[in-house]
């Protein structure tokens, strides 16, 4: 399928976060016609698991999303060091809103109503930028937080979305300790449970995946504190 400039687009898979039914069914099959791979999603936390999963070339992100908003989700990536190029969809036009979301991480913003060849040449725009990869290293860990993988020495982790989110924390927090309603509200976001023991769950199974027999545990437990991932292990 080629563009309306006659050139054949790349093939990128599309991560769109509309709320509006209708709208979103007519932007999935505009841009799969236009030869993009695109997932959706109506709420943050349905994008969150989506991200977990997938690399993504792009987002297209929608302020007005049920449960949490747009531009909190956005900075929330932000801060957990999520580098994909977003793309605000919303009908809020005014300039005070576009530096509220541009300052927030957006890459590029789109009032509605908007011409789709329009989207479509903000797209190629957004997709010819160069990709930064941000690796994430704490000692012998690493995690490359675009591509979702994580490594302790050469040895690649079998983590879930979780597991590596769990890890994550930790890790961007090193050497100092982490509440458990931090980790749970990082990871879980608005689903998580403060009753619920399922950071302890959690940081069990990465204890088992990353340590070493006979060696302490990277993961410290910090009584009264929560956990802490040692800085220089061993």
């Amino acid at each position: 399928m080629r563009d309306h400039f006659g050139s054949v687009p790349p093939i990128a898979q599309l991560l769109l976060v509309e709320d509006e039914a209708q709208l979103a069914a007519n932007l999935k099959r505009g841009l799969s016609e236009a030869g993009y791979n695109v997932d959706s999603a109506r709420t943050a936390e349905a994008a969150r698991e989506l991200l977990a999963g997938t690399q993504y070339g792009l987002m297209l992100l929608d302020l007005r999303l049920p449960g949490q908003g747009g531009i909190e989700f956005l900075r929330e990536m932000r801060q957990a060091g999520l580098t994909i190029p977003v793309l605000i969809l919303t009908a809020r036009d005014s300039s005070g809103d576009k530096v509220t979301g541009l300052d927030s991480g957006a890459d590029d913003y789109l009032t509605k109503p908007f011409a789709f060849e329009e989207l479509l040449a903000r797209l190629r725009a957004l997709l010819r930028r160069p990709l930064t990869t941000t690796v994430l290293k704490q000692g012998d860990i690493a995690i490359d937080v675009a591509k979702r993988r994580a490594w302790r020495g050469r040895r690649e982790l079998a983590l879930s979305p979780k597991e590596l989110m769990t890890l994550e924390c930790l890790v961007r927090h090193a050497g100092a300790a982490v509440t458990r309603d931090t980790i749970g509200e990082t990871v879980w976001g608005p689903q998580y449970n403060a009753a619920s023991n399922i950071v302890e769950v959690f940081i069990n199974r990465l204890r088992q995946k990353l340590d070493y027999i006979n060696q302490p545990s990277l993961i410290v437990t910090i009584r009264g504190s929560g956990y802490l991932l040692r800085v220089d292990p061993g």
